[in-house]
């Protein structure tokens, strides 16, 4: 009788964000969190949106599109990476999300809405966001702390690529098309 209750979406949230070992641990043990998962990495995709406001509706869009995908993307390639290369022992889902809470640090993204904030901010969210999504990996999978740091900079340089590339070959291609380029 002494089991502990499951810690609501709030307390996961603080509790990743505070980069406690032990909440990494109870969402990956609890299957029935990924909708929680999910609702964390919507609310810091609108949060990176709306921090990026100068830059439109557009931004906002793209930021829930690209936050989404992110996430999808950097908990398959550090589930195959962490399972194929480093011998981690866990389930994608799993993977999945115990790295969806780790993007709660983007939470703070919203700070950029306020002026000489915003270009402050960005980097200590991005590498706040790095550090639990290396917590997250090293937990989900029982790796080291190096080979989580390896999967997790593998994942981000992945990422990096797989979206910047088409970005860029879009907006070549849309300079092009529009007689810019």
């Amino acid at each position: 009788m002494n089991e502990a209750m499951p810690k609501s979406l709030v307390d996961r949230v603080q509790g990743v964000i505070r980069l406690d070992v032990p909440t990494y641990e109870e969402i990956e043990a609890d299957s029935s969190a990924l909708p929680q998962a999910a609702m964390v990495v919507a609310a810091v995709a609108v949060c990176q949106g709306i921090g990026n406001a100068g830059a439109g509706f557009g931004s906002l869009i793209f930021a829930i599109f690209a936050t989404f995908l992110a996430w999808l993307v950097w908990s398959t390639v550090s589930f195959f990476i962490g399972t194929k290369f480093f011998g981690g022992q866990a389930t994608w889902d799993q993977v999945l999300r115990v790295i969806g809470f780790a993007q709660a640090p983007g939470l703070f993204a919203i700070v950029g809405l306020i002026p000489f904030l915003g270009w402050l901010i960005t980097p200590v969210v991005t590498l706040w966001t790095l550090v639990a999504g290396v917590i997250a990996i090293r937990q989900s999978l029982d790796l080291t702390t190096g080979k989580a740091v390896a999967t997790a900079l593998i994942g981000a340089a992945i990422i990096f690529f797989l979206l910047l590339g088409p970005i860029a070959m879009l907006g070549v291609g849309t300079a092009v098309l529009s007689g810019r380029g």
